[in-house]
C-alpha cells in the first residue's frame, strides 16, 4: 500500500527541491546554460504553478507546459461547432464543465443555455447516455473532447448506447492523441526540449511503452510522474541525473498505478470502436492521424455525420494560446494576458480551463 500523504509532506518537498537545484546548478555549470523540461499534462502544469515549484525553480529549470489541457488544444473551428449545435430546437447537449465558458466566434455554450437552450454538464459520458433515455424525443449529444485518459469513456458510452438501443445519442469527437503532437513539437525544432515530464493519467491507458519512441527516435528522456509535489521534484532529479550521465531513457516514476503495457482493456475498447484520424489542434492546424473517430460501423452514434454544421472562419484575436501551449511563450508574454483576458472574461480557452497555462498563471504565479 502505498503512503498518498508522503507525496505531498512539506519537509520532504523542501529536501527534493533543493537536491534538483543542486543536480541543476551542476547542469548549468557543464552546459553554460539551465535545463529545459516540458511538462505535457495540464493537470502538471496547475499543480508546478499552485505548489509554488515553477516560481521557485524558475532561475535553475526552465519548465515550458506544453499541449496537455484539452480545452487548449481544441481548435476554433471546432469550438464553433460545437457551439452551434446547441442552436437547433429538440436538442440536449451535454458537456464537462470547462467547455461552458470558452468563448466562440460568436458567444459561448453558457451564453447559448442563459438563453434557453438545453444545455447539460455532466461528470461522465455515461451520464448523457441516462439523459438520452430519458429523453426519446430530444437528440442528446455529448460534446467528446480529450486525450487518452478519456477516450476510452467515450467508448464505453458508445458501447451502453449501442445496448440500449438508443437512436437519439451521438457523440461529436473532437479527441486527441499524445504521440502525434509530441513528434510534430520534436520535428519542428522550435524549442529546445531536454526532457519531458510525462502524463502520468494518460500513461495509466497507454502504457510506459507508449513512450519509448521519444528515446528510440529522438534520444530525448522522460520521466512517467504523478501530480503531488514530491513526485513532481522526483521527475526532474531522476531527468537531471540522466542529462548529467548523459544517458537517454524513459523512467516510471508512477509505478503503482502506470504499467508497462498500460490498460490492456481500455485499449481493446479504442481499438473495437475507434480508429486513427487527422485532427485539427489550436495553433498548429492538422496532424494527420492524431485523433480518433468512430469507425463506420457506429455511424449512427457519431454527430459529425448525423449533424450537418456550416462554419464561418473564425474571428481573429490576439490571443496567443496557440503559441503558449506549443511552449514558444508565455502568458506573460501575450498582451491580453491579465488586461482584456481573465478568469471573469476568457478570450481565449488558456485562461478558461482549469487545466489552462493562463489560467495557472494567472492565479497562482501573477506579479499584482
Amino acid at each position: 500500500m502505498v503512503n498518498m500523504e508522503v507525496f505531498s509532506d512539506p519537509t520532504i518537498a523542501r529536501h527534493s527541491l533543493e537536491a534538483v537545484i543542486q543536480l541543476a546548478e551542476r547542469f548549468k555549470e557543464e552546459r553554460g546554460r539551465i535545463p529545459v523540461f516540458m511538462e505535457v499534462c495540464g493537470s502538471h502544469t496547475m499543480a508546478f504553478a499552485k505548489s509554488g515549484i515553477k516560481t521557485r525553480l524558475k532561475d535553475h529549470v526552465g519548465l515550458i507546459a506544453g499541449p496537455g489541457c484539452p480545452v487548449c488544444v481544441t481548435d476554433q473551428k471546432s469550438i464553433d461547432a460545437m457551439i452551434q449545435l446547441s442552436e437547433e430546437p429538440d436538442r440536449i447537449l451535454c458537456t464537462f464543465g470547462d467547455m461552458m465558458r470558452v468563448p466562440g466566434s460568436k458567444f459561448t455554450l453558457m451564453k447559448a443555455k442563459t438563453e434557453g437552450k438545453d444545455i447539460r454538464v455532466v461528470y461522465s459520458p455515461l451520464d448523457s447516455v441516462k439523459i438520452a433515455e430519458e429523453n426519446p424525443d430530444k437528440e442528446v449529444i455529448f460534446l467528446g473532447i480529450g486525450f487518452e485518459t478519456t477516450i476510452p469513456i467515450l467508448a464505453l458510452a458508445i458501447r451502453e448506447a449501442e445496448r440500449k438501443e438508443l437512436k437519439n445519442f451521438t457523440i461529436w469527437m473532437t479527441t486527441k492523441l499524445v504521440e502525434p503532437v509530441l513528434r510534430v513539437l520534436l520535428d519542428s525544432g522550435e524549442v529546445k526540449i531536454d526532457g519531458f515530464l510525462l502524463p502520468g493519467h494518460v500513461s495509466i491507458v497507454t502504457g510506459k511503452q507508449s513512450f519509448n519512441f521519444l528515446a528510440e527516435e529522438y534520444e530525448t528522456s522522460g520521466v512517467i510522474t504523478g501530480f503531488e509535489p514530491v513526485q513532481l521534484l522526483s521527475s526532474m532529479y531522476k531527468l537531471l541525473e540522466l542529462l548529467l550521465e548523459k544517458k537517454v531513457d524513459i523512467i516510471n516514476d508512477y509505478t503503482y498505478v502506470v504499467k508497462e503495457q498500460g490498460n490492456l482493456v481500455a485499449q481493446d475498447f479504442l481499438k473495437h470502436y475507434l480508429e486513427p484520424h487527422d485532427e485539427e489542434w489550436r495553433g498548429m492546424s492538422a496532424i494527420p492521424k492524431s485523433g480518433l473517430v468512430l469507425k463506420e460501423k457506429y455511424a449512427q452514434f457519431d454527430a459529425k455525420k448525423k449533424f450537418k454544421v456550416v462554419i464561418e472562419e473564425p474571428r481573429k484575436t490576439k490571443c496567443r494560446c496557440g503559441e503558449i501551449i506549443r511552449g514558444l511563450i508565455t502568458p506573460e508574454q501575450c498582451v491580453l494576458f491579465n488586461k482584456g483576458c481573465t478568469p471573469s472574461n476568457p478570450i481565449g480557452p488558456c485562461m478558461v480551463s482549469t487545466e489552462g497555462t493562463c489560467a495557472a498563471h494567472y492565479q497562482y504565479m501573477r506579479e499584482e
